[in-house]
């Protein structure tokens, strides 16, 4: 009797297992499904035709950067709140100011503002190697251990003031600034390499132009892309707290 106990016991333990295993199957094919809706509707339904941007954005599970209680929305294409006052950019705008910095697999490039490390994980599987500036170390090391999960081990991490730039002696090929700067930092001006690509937003609290900066002669070019809205980038060289 205690035998039969047991075996209806480990039948039960294996149906809920097995449920489980089910849901878990179900929540990930609906979100791939969400991830080529994404891909469809709002980057290629858009201006967004970069094949390799497309295809990692095809590839990184959004769902796995976004705080559980707002999973669900993981593929609109809207900002979501991740804590501390911080935001995960919108798949779109994700796209865009990627497919903007026009990179490559030599690339190396620093990227201001880690946030969810959504983007630090779409820079990682297209360059060489992503630098990457978080200001709340909390983030920094939840983006950290996302992209550690995913198997991605070509970014370093720094907790600190982004608008200073990396902490040591060093120059990029390309630097994305992922909240809003009243003007471009004058310390990221001198770790773009010649040549080299800024990616920002740019303009007062409220609104931002999204902007392209090209560095020539150790001066910067710009072309505007488009309006935009981004939280602050706090800083000495950013918005004051």
């Amino acid at each position: 009797m205690e035998l039969l106990a047991g075996k209806i016991v480990l039948q039960n333990c294996d149906r809920k297992a097995n449920i489980t295993a089910m849901s878990g199957r179900k929540t990930e094919d609906s979100f791939t499904r969400a991830r080529e809706k994404m891909l469809k509707r709002d980057l290629m339904g858009r201006d967004i035709i970069d094949p390799d941007v497309l295809r990692v954005m095809g590839q990184i599970p959004r769902e796995q950067f976004i705080p559980q209680p707002y999973r669900s929305q993981a593929y609109a294409d809207c900002p979501i709140p991740i804590g501390l006052g911080q935001t995960i950019s919108q798949p779109y705008i994700v796209a865009l100011m990627t497919q903007q910095l026009k990179v490559n697999r030599d690339c190396e490039v620093l990227e201001i503002g880690t946030g969810s490390g959504y983007q630090s994980a779409i820079l990682a599987k297209l360059v060489k190697k992503v630098y990457t500036i978080e200001r709340f170390a909390a983030l920094s090391e939840s983006a950290k251990a996302v992209l550690d999960r995913l198997g991605i081990s070509n970014v370093e991490f720094y907790v600190g003031d982004g608008s200073c730039g990396w902490p040591e002696k060093r120059e990029f090929d390309r630097i994305i600034i992922t909240a809003s700067v009243p003007r471009i930092p004058e310390p990221l001006i001198e770790q773009l390499k010649e040549d080299g690509l800024i990616v920002a937003p740019v303009g007062p609290a409220d609104v931002q132009e999204l902007v392209v900066c090209e560095k020539k002669k150790g001066k910067l070019a710009q072309r505007v892309i488009c309006g935009c809205r981004f939280v602050k980038l706090v800083g000495k060289y950013g918005f004051r707290e």
